[in-house]
């Protein structure tokens, strides 16, 4: 459940539970707008083709950081 969204006008789609039940939580500028339990849902306050997944890239450790140069 890393997956992450983000459209615009500062719209964010991440996977969350409710009540036991795996929904789709849309935040807006960090405030919960809703949760939905589709991505028909999602698409009543997001256009999907906007969306973005936010893939986070690997990072070395800090060891191997400093002996680079």
């Amino acid at each position: 459940m890393d997956s992450r969204w983000v459209g615009p006008d500062g719209y964010e789609i991440v996977p969350a539970y409710r009540r036991d039940r795996q929904v789709l939580r849309v935040r807006r500028n960090g405030r919960v707008v809703a949760d939905c339990s589709s991505v028909e849902e999602v698409a009543r306050y997001v256009d999907l083709a906007d969306l973005c997944e936010v893939i986070p890239l690997p990072t070395r450790d800090a060891a191997a950081r400093t002996a680079v140069k």
